[in-house]
């Protein structure tokens, strides 16, 4: 009897152990999935606000017109190349999840491309300086959106993501159509990114903190 007694308590004993075991794994991912949105949501703000400053410092880089409040010009055949945040909001909405992370993911891999093109360009260190540290932050988006994707059980965009033109190959055939270029690069790269906040705000909502998943399920809701 006594060897009964201890057998059956052993049994209670691990099967109490073993019971946090399940739970314990769903909260560490929802956890990792809400973390790895509120990150990228985090992220697209101090992004915003970075390119401000750069914005400002590289237009007046290039001068008048492109430094003037009020210079709005045409969207030029050759800034298509450029990927466009101009859509339609309840088009955009009515995307699955699934659909605008993808379209974020090949946007801002073909934004940086084309950053680090001017990076190579900008004529003052200090300049360069700024487009570097903006495009290693950009690079960490790209990433944090991939994570994003990869723990809502998404697949990546495939396709490449190397620059839209081969190396060696003539931007613009003069200096204003250059200028112009960088222009609408900036510009679509600021309604990206104000966009992309949105988004990410949209979906850490979808997406609550574990600790309130668990609380609830405790309460037999």
């Amino acid at each position: 009897p006594t060897g009964d007694s201890w057998g059956i308590f052993t049994f209670l004993c691990a099967a109490l152990c073993n019971l946090p075991a399940l739970p314990a794994l769903n909260c560490s991912e929802e956890l990792g999935t809400s973390q790895s949105i509120q990150k990228t949501y985090d992220l697209t703000r101090y992004l915003e606000h970075q390119l401000r400053t750069l914005a400002g410092t590289y237009l007046n880089y290039l001068g008048p017109p492109f430094n003037e409040p009020d210079f709005t010009p045409p969207r030029l055949a050759r800034a298509e190349r450029v990927p466009s945040a101009t859509v339609d909001l309840d088009l955009w909405r009515g995307l699955t999840d699934n659909a605008r992370l993808a379209a974020n993911y090949r946007a801002y891999s073909r934004l940086l491309c084309y950053l680090r093109a001017l990076d190579g360009q900008a004529g003052t260190a200090e300049l360069r300086h700024r487009l570097g540290h903006f495009c290693s932050s950009l690079q960490g988006l790209v990433l944090s959106i991939a994570g994003v994707m990869s723990s809502l059980g998404y697949p990546l965009p495939a396709g490449p993501l190397g620059p839209p033109a081969p190396p060696g190959t003539p931007v613009a055939p003069n200096d204003f159509l250059k200028k112009m270029d960088d222009f609408w690069l900036l510009k679509e790269l600021q309604t990206w990114l104000w966009r992309s906040a949105k988004d990410f705000n949209r979906l850490k909502k979808k997406v609550p903190p574990a600790v309130v998943t668990l609380r609830l399920e405790a309460r037999g809701f």
